[in-house]
C-alpha cells in the first residue's frame, strides 16, 4: 500500500514537473515589474556615467580654449568659458568651475599660485592648495607655468533606483600651447 502511494505521489510529481502548459497573464505580471526596474536602472547608471564622461570632456575642452590663449584674458573671458561649461553638460543642474594658473619654483621645490578665478559655488585656489598640487601634476622645469581646471557638476538621477544625487569632480591640466604663460588682465 505504501508503495503504491508513493509510486503515485512520484508519477504526480514528475508530471507535475513535465507540465509546461503556464498561465500568461500570471507569468507577465511576476516578471514585468522585475523587467520595468531593470530598464529604469540601466538607464540611470548609464545616465550617470554619460554625465561624468561629459563633465570630463567638458574640463579638457576648457583647458584646451585656454591653453591656446595668446592675450591676457579678464572676468568677461571667464564668463563665456562659464557659459561654455553650461552649453557643454547640457543640464540645468548646479555647476561650477574653477581655472588657475600655477608655477613650479624649483628653489622651493613646490608649486606656487599666479592667479585664480571661479564660477559658481566653489572658492577661490589658495595657495596652500596649490603648494599641494605636487601629487597630481607631472614634473616641471623651474618657472614652468601649468593650466589647472576644474569643473563641479551635480547629478541627479532621472528615475529612484537607490542612487543618490551625485557631485562629479574633475581636475585637468594643461601647458599654454603659443604663448608660455596665460595672463590675467589686471
Amino acid at each position: 500500500m505504501l508503495r503504491k502511494t508513493l509510486t503515485k505521489i512520484s508519477r504526480r510529481l514528475r508530471l507535475f514537473r513535465d507540465d509546461t502548459n503556464a498561465s500568461v497573464t500570471v507569468e507577465f505580471a511576476l516578471m514585468m515589474p522585475i523587467l520595468f526596474w531593470a530598464y529604469g536602472a540601466s538607464y540611470v547608471f548609464f545616465d550617470g556615467y554619460r554625465q561624468s564622461a561629459i563633465n570630463l570632456k567638458t574640463a579638457y575642452t576648457i583647458g584646451d580654449v585656454l591653453s591656446r590663449e595668446t592675450q591676457a584674458i579678464d572676468d568677461t573671458y571667464i564668463d563665456g568659458v562659464y557659459a561654455l561649461q553650461g552649453l557643454l553638460i547640457r543640464t540645468n543642474a548646479s555647476r561650477s568651475l574653477r581655472v588657475s594658473v600655477v608655477r613650479w619654483d624649483e628653489d622651493t621645490e613646490s608649486f606656487s599660485l599666479e592667479w585664480t578665478a571661479t564660477r559658481g559655488e566653489i572658492g577661490d585656489m589658495s595657495d596652500q592648495e596649490a603648494a599641494g598640487l605636487q601629487s597630481k601634476l607631472p614634473a616641471m622645469s623651474d618657472e614652468d607655468r601649468v593650466i589647472v581646471v576644474e569643473t563641479w557638476n551635480t547629478w541627479t538621477p532621472p528615475f529612484t533606483v537607490g542612487l543618490p544625487t551625485a557631485e562629479f569632480q574633475d581636475f585637468v591640466f594643461t601647458r599654454p600651447r603659443f604663448a608660455p604663460q596665460l595672463v590675467w588682465a589686471s
